[in-house]
């Protein structure tokens, strides 16, 4: 019996991969929840036009150190996010002004903060934050976690600009999770199967907001073929996925990885037409634009749902988005096969 591709064994590895990456993906409750979330709650507040950018939240600062590192940290929580409006006596009365709504978060400041941060150890900070309003509040602690951070990197710069140790980070990893390099697995049936079932989750959650959101709630005219507007979403889906594999294999760490992530989509959406009209763009960013699969997904799907354009006036944007997934995907294939052989 061939072991190939396309043989019994290769589908049956493909499908069971197919079923394990999905089995991963609804196992992850806050996954789910924020997908949920993006394809329901996030397109409903986006077409309403209610803001949810965190402007101005009240912070109190519990300072246990008193010392010029702890004034220095808490002097970061500035306009525009945040809006400081004092000292919490004590640990009680830190609870009391979240629980009453006086403030949506309250920075706690150990004590020998200062004294720790001098002698290079690693020190925690924590933000308490009243997460009543979900959205306003995982913005809270993203902003506050990004501050904080940043503040750790300038103080370990500092040090080692002096000659001392910066804080020492350690990781302990715990391995929960099959070890797939050590399978009789091929790259592709370890990859492709992770693009199936995003795939699939995505396509359902598109579904959820065409016919749950979009077309009930706001009458979104679907004039075009919508098993074809599902194509088009399926090869976007396949592309973009593989950009994120491409982010995987070249970062080094998930820190990385994020930071590929931002360096990768941002450009993407600006170069789309989403924000700003192609013809409005300088002539040099109108030729970065033809490789943004984002530019030929809106210009099909709008193409689709709104103006009742077939396949056939759209296969340029469809032929385009195609070759950039599979150039994607085959790059991601060789790095992959070279990482692990």
């Amino acid at each position: 019996m061939s072991h190939g591709l396309l043989s019994a064994v290769g589908l049956r590895r493909l499908r069971v991969m197919t079923h394990k990456e999905l089995l991963q993906l609804f196992r992850d409750a806050a996954l789910m929840i924020f997908f949920l979330y993006s394809f329901t709650g996030d397109i409903y507040l986006a077409a309403s036009g209610v803001s949810m950018q965190l402007k101005h939240a009240a912070i109190a600062t519990l300072d246990g150190d008193r010392s010029f590192a702890s004034r220095e940290l808490a002097g970061r929580f500035q306009p525009p996010y945040f809006r400081p409006v004092g000292e919490a006596g004590s640990p009680s009365e830190a609870v009391r002004l979240l629980d009453d709504g006086e403030v949506m978060a309250v920075l706690d400041i150990p004590s020998r903060f200062n004294e720790r941060l001098l002698r290079g150890e690693q020190v925690s900070v924590q933000l308490q934050v009243d997460t009543s309003n979900s959205v306003l509040g995982f913005l809270t602690s993203s902003y506050g976690a990004q501050i904080v951070g940043r503040y750790g990197l300038e103080v370990a710069a500092l040090r080692e600009g002096l000659g001392g140790a910066g804080p020492r980070v350690e990781a302990d990893v715990r391995v929960w999770f099959e070890q797939l390099m050590v399978t009789p697995l091929s790259p592709f049936q370890i990859l492709f199967p992770k693009v199936v079932a995003m795939t699939l989750v995505i396509l359902a959650g598109s579904a959820i907001a065409l016919f749950g959101v979009l077309g009930p709630l706001f009458q979104l005219p679907m004039r075009g073929s919508v098993p074809a507007f599902f194509l088009v979403t399926t090869l976007y889906v396949f592309t973009t996925a593989g950009l994120g594999l491409l982010a995987a294999t070249v970062a080094r760490n998930l820190a990385q990885v994020g930071m590929l992530t931002v360096v990768i989509l941002m450009p993407m959406l600006l170069l789309s037409g989403a924000w700003t009209p192609i013809e409005a763009m300088p002539p040099w960013m109108r030729g970065l634009a033809w490789i943004s699969p984002l530019h030929y997904f809106l210009d099909a799907a709008y193409g689709i749902l709104l103006k009742g354009a077939g396949l056939a006036l759209l296969w340029d944007s469809v032929l385009a988005m195609s070759a950039l997934g599979v150039l994607v995907f085959a790059v991601v294939m060789r790095r992959f096969a070279r990482q692990t052989g």
